[in-house]
């Protein structure tokens, strides 16, 4: 795949169960992404969830931002929701 676009997304989370949980939901997707155009690295760095994206072209880029995004939002929700039950 040739890389033209890239984004680095760091998002601060309350503590690490919260990034954890959220790794073990998305690994799966990263490791086995539905499309070549878009290539997905998370990582956990402290109280950060680290999201590096590399795209051929800014649409596969920016739907697979949106994707992951999506997924998180929905993730935390329902960590919320459990934690607060």
């Amino acid at each position: 795949m040739s890389t033209s676009a890239k984004a680095d997304i760091r998002l601060k989370f309350i503590n690490k169960k919260q990034i954890e949980t959220l790794l073990d939901a998305l690994n799966p997707e990263a490791n086995a992404p539905v499309t070549r155009r878009a290539n997905v690295k998370l990582k956990k760095d402290g109280l950060f969830l680290a999201i590096t994206v590399e795209a051929e072209d800014t649409v596969a880029l920016r739907a697979t931002l949106n994707a992951y995004l999506r997924w998180i939002n929905s993730t935390v929700n329902v960590i919320q929701l459990v934690e607060n039950f």
